[in-house]
């Protein structure tokens, strides 16, 4: 079911901003194409701020935002959300320490997983930003599904890659959401480089993951 457009709000400009230079970012790097992908951030209680079905990350406006409830129902905006609203919506609801959802389509890092590979985490910076990475299996774009298991991934883990689909990575803004999909995809860049010399074992060495800070 299609959700209802019940606005009682007006989207928030200032809070559009940041996803916008962002959304362009991550065409340039070819991190998503076309309408693929989504972007969110936390408004406050039950209301997130999504982007609009069938909006292309690098021509995003003010009016290619909505914000919406936690049952997908419009409070303000005039379009109808993105198609994986409950994405955003119950990966937020599953931590209420996150304040920004950053959903792509990295190839590099959806081509390891279809080889069966895990993604490696090389250098401070991978294993810094991203930590853990999640996985869960392919299930239908905007299904419940979808949702609640990355949702479930998403509990002990700030980026989950959807097998055959994307990337739903998580952070405190939107820009500490996209700097873990960023090292995220560079981390499997740098797995399918080792493969292909036929290296299966380097990674960041583990001792050194308590003490691994940035400054």
């Amino acid at each position: 079911m299609a959700p209802t457009i019940e606005a009682d709000g007006v989207v928030p400009a200032d809070r559009c901003t940041e996803l916008i230079r962002i959304g362009a970012d991550a065409v340039s790097r070819g991190l998503v194409l076309a309408s693929g992908g989504n972007l969110s951030v936390r408004l406050g209680a039950d209301r997130y701020l999504v982007t609009c079905a069938g909006t292309w990350l690098d021509r995003l406006g003010v009016d290619d935002f909505c914000v919406v409830d936690g049952h997908g129902r419009v409070r303000a905006g005039t379009g109808r959300p993105s198609s994986e609203w409950r994405l955003h919506t119950r990966t937020y609801e599953a931590r209420a320490d996150v304040q920004a959802v950053i959903h792509l389509h990295p190839q590099a890092s959806l081509l390891v997983d279809a080889l069966g590979e895990e993604i490696r985490l090389v250098t401070m910076d991978h294993a810094h930003y991203v930590r853990r990475i999640a996985r869960t299996a392919f299930h239908p774009n905007g299904s419940d599904a979808l949702a609640d298991s990355a949702a479930a991934a998403v509990a002990d883990a700030d980026c989950v890659l959807m097998a055959h689909h994307g990337s739903s990575c998580v952070g405190a803004d939107p820009a500490s959401a996209y700097r873990r999909a960023l090292n995220l995809e560079q981390a499997a860049e740098m797995t399918y480089r080792l493969l292909a010399v036929g290296n299966r074992t380097a990674t960041f060495p583990p001792e050194e993951l308590p003490g691994l800070h940035h400054g």
